[in-house]
């Protein structure tokens, strides 16, 4: 058996994005074998998800994540090839997201997974970003119009997309990566995962879609990555209600539903395929 370093993954996302639901779907393939890895021991700390999985069983979709939950789970995880990982997967409200972003502040739990983490995956639900044009994406020529007709509103507030503000996290994330060590830093490998891919209604490749609704934020990740991997993910395959039981899920199990769609578009039902991608740097997409 080949042993392995100590891996970490940065899975970022705001609220929303379904990292806890992903993160229950995930665990569950990995303990009843089903994908390219499974369990190799006792996972630690597995109450974050346990609630998540209950729901899931019971056909409902689980509660948000509180905003002040920040929870590292160990799973040590081994592959088909025999390869042994242990993995750290966190689980935290997505408003810290917001938070950073808006406050420009880094807690220092934070700093050290930045700086200690080789792969980040971030999570994007398209359907729920604001795409509209701001100063960054369209010449100020062209805004002259709109800035004439909002004078009379001193009080309006002007926000930045979307797309400009995950930008500008991934910016603030790569500069703390690279804090103290200047020109040394290593540049972690990175996913895009474009979640809630069912919602989207896309036959495209997933980069052709990422490209086509945010297309200065892919060119930011193209220019800062050679080869990042962009997936699409469905964790749920379906919407669930928090309420009303989806009975099918009840007699399949939720271990049953959720896919991948990979970079040609083929869809795979092992959720377990992003986190192979990045713990081994595969590029054969």
């Amino acid at each position: 058996m080949t042993k392995t370093p100590l891996e970490s993954m940065l899975v970022i996302g705001e609220s929303g994005v379904g990292k806890t639901h992903y993160g229950a779907q995930l665990l569950k393939r990995l303990l009843n074998s089903k994908g390219r890895f499974r369990m190799n021991g006792a996972a630690t700390n597995l109450e974050p998800f346990e609630a998540t999985m209950e729901s899931l069983n019971d056909g409902r979709s689980a509660d948000h994540t509180p905003t002040s939950t920040y929870v590292d789970s160990e799973w040590p995880i081994i592959n088909d090839k025999g390869e042994a990982f242990t993995l750290i997967w966190p689980d935290y409200g997505g408003e810290q997201i917001k938070n950073l972003l808006s406050t420009r502040r880094v807690p220092m739990a934070w700093r050290t997974r930045v700086a200690n983490a080789p792969a980040w995956m971030l999570m994007l639900r398209l359907h729920q970003l604001r795409v509209s044009d701001d100063l960054l994406s369209r010449p100020l020529a062209d805004l002259a119009d709109q800035a004439a007709a909002d004078e009379a509103s001193t009080d309006l507030e002007v926000l930045p997309s979307d797309q400009a503000r995950m930008i500008e996290l991934l910016q603030i994330l790569l500069f703390l990566r690279g804090e103290g060590i200047g020109e040394l830093m290593e540049i972690p490998q990175l996913c895009l995962l474009l979640s809630c891919w069912d919602e989207l209604g896309q036959s495209e490749p997933p980069l052709a879609v990422l490209r086509r609704q945010l297309p200065m934020f892919g060119d930011f990740v193209s220019a800062n990555w050679k080869d990042p991997i962009v997936l699409g993910l469905s964790a749920l395959e379906r919407p669930l209600d928090r309420r009303v039981r989806d009975e099918d899920y009840v007699a399949r199990g939720p271990e049953h539903f959720g896919y991948v769609v990979q970079a040609h578009g083929q869809t795979s039902s092992d959720l377990t395929l992003p986190l192979d991608m990045l713990l081994k740097g595969d590029r054969a997409r």
